[in-house]
């Protein structure tokens, strides 16, 4: 799980930091929960977001959801007892 800003937006996702000099995309399919028509609906170029990493493909590419981090989260609280907020 990672933490970083949002560097870059385009219409398939949106680019984030991971780690000096590295960035990690998040295909839209992967910002929130349900159909996301515009990258820029769930996020925005300089927001900070925390995401999962997925993996990394044969170039390199480091695949990142917000959504799985999103589940874990709703999970955690969901196992801890606390009321489960919706986004």
């Amino acid at each position: 799980v990672y933490t970083g800003k949002v560097v870059s937006i385009t219409q398939f996702g949106a680019f984030m930091e991971v780690l000096p000099g590295k960035d990690g995309l998040v295909h839209v399919s992967e910002l929130a929960e349900g159909r996301t028509e515009k990258v820029e609906d769930v996020v925005k170029k300089g927001d900070v977001i925390t995401a999962k990493c997925l993996g990394v493909d044969e170039k390199g590419r480091v695949k990142m959801s917000r959504r799985a981090w999103l589940r874990d989260q709703a999970a955690a609280e969901a196992e801890a007892g606390e009321p489960v907020a919706a986004e």
